[in-house]
């Protein structure tokens, strides 16, 4: 005897993936580094994997000394940098914007001379 197969939509086999606050994460990697417990057992505590949740305490370890430092982040001096771009960007249309304006008003001007004589 045969068996019927369930067919299943694609997405009903897809699981979604899980996004956590950075809160959460925080949460979770300090409590990691005041060892309350081994990695694995905090990651299953919270039902998260352990190379997920080493991944989180990396990045948290590398990014700590950014709290401290003194003047723009490097982000900041980036932003900085592409608003400072952009409005030189602005500044030059516009002035082009003029110039194709004005050189339109002067070939008006030329044709109707010419067309005059």
């Amino acid at each position: 005897m045969r068996h019927k197969k369930e067919k299943l939509s694609y997405n009903e086999n897809m699981k979604k993936r899980n996004q956590y606050t950075p809160e959460f994460k925080t949460k979770v990697v300090l409590e990691v580094l005041r060892e309350e417990g081994t990695l694995n057992e905090i990651a299953a505590r919270y039902e998260i994997s352990p190379v997920i949740l080493g991944r989180w305490k990396t990045e948290f370890l590398e990014r700590v000394p950014d709290v401290f430092k003194k003047g723009p982040s490097a982000t900041e001096k980036e932003l900085k940098a592409e608003k400072e771009r952009t409005a030189k960007l602005e500044r030059k249309v516009g002035q082009l914007t003029y110039e194709v304006d004005w050189l339109k008003k002067k070939s008006e001007e030329i044709i109707n001379r010419r067309k005059r004589t």
